[in-house]
């Protein structure tokens, strides 16, 4: 009787075990092959945007260690993606760091500017390699998702009156007049651009900030791991999140076309 207990204790145990080392074999896992994400990126961005010497024209490297000259490199980058993105006639995004400015732009000429409140931006790209990190940011990203508490386009809905006496006021209003403002934008090569409003919000707008950023975060958790189970490296997604006044930032989403440009100075 004694032996069989012994037996069922041990039964049990190893039950409850197994479980165990798996999550925490499969934990080890996730956590490596996380960890390795950022190298992976590093080097895919190397491979495409390092310095490659001409061979008829050889350049001394030891003047990619000139500040002055990297400043500039920064700047000349951010023209290049200035112009390229004027020559589309099309409502785009500027982002400059330098001044802490975000800027509508058309054609060129900025026709809403405000001031970066706060920002945060990735490691890779804040102590990054200059030179690459600068042949990264002279091209302009597209956008390829976007994610906001509020909607692109709102529907307004109003009815004709027959006369000024049947006159009523907008049905429904737009949402966003009260609503955060909160945004993800998704750009190549993995950029990701937060966009977040300073103002305070209350309790249950705070909620809703948590709920939005819960809902893209298991979003990004569920690509990582179909990546991790089928025994590859998730791409690690560089990221800048700014804090912006509520009202710029609702101008500047809904101002932004879809799959629009955006060009962003270090």
């Amino acid at each position: 009787m004694e032996q069989e207990n012994q037996e069922k204790k041990t039964t049990g145990r190893k039950r409850i075990l197994i479980p165990v080392i798996i999550s925490l074999t499969f934990l080890s896992y996730f956590t490596v092959m996380a960890m390795l994400s950022p190298g992976k990126k590093f080097r895919a961005l190397s491979e495409e945007f390092s310095f490659k010497q001409d061979e008829k024209n050889q350049v001394d490297e030891r003047i990619f260690s000139d500040s002055a000259y990297l400043k500039l490199l920064k700047e000349k980058s951010f023209y290049q993606s200035r112009v390229a993105m004027a020559g589309t006639d099309s409502i785009y995004l500027t982002i400059d760091l330098s001044d802490s400015t975000v800027n509508i732009e058309v054609s060129g000429v900025t026709v809403h500017k405000t001031a970066i409140k706060k920002y945060k931006i990735s490691r890779m790209i804040r102590e990054g390699d200059d030179y690459i990190i600068s042949t990264l940011l002279s091209k302009p990203f597209t956008v390829l998702n976007d994610y906001s508490s509020i909607e692109k386009e709102p529907l307004m809905i109003k009815m004709a009156p027959k006369d000024t006496s049947e006159y009523q006021p907008d049905i429904m209003p737009d949402t966003a007049d009260f609503e955060p403002v909160n945004f993800i934008m998704e750009l190549e090569y993995g950029m990701r651009v937060h966009i977040y409003q300073v103002e305070k919000m209350n309790p249950g707008d705070r909620m809703r900030l948590s709920m939005f950023d819960l809902k893209y975060r298991i979003r990004s958790m569920v690509q990582s791991l179909k990546s991790i189970l089928t025994f590859k490296i998730p791409e690690y997604r560089p990221y800048l999140k700014m804090r912006l006044p509520r009202d710029d930032a609702k101008r500047i989403y809904r101002a932004l076309p879809v799959n629009g440009q955006v060009g962003i100075s270090m």
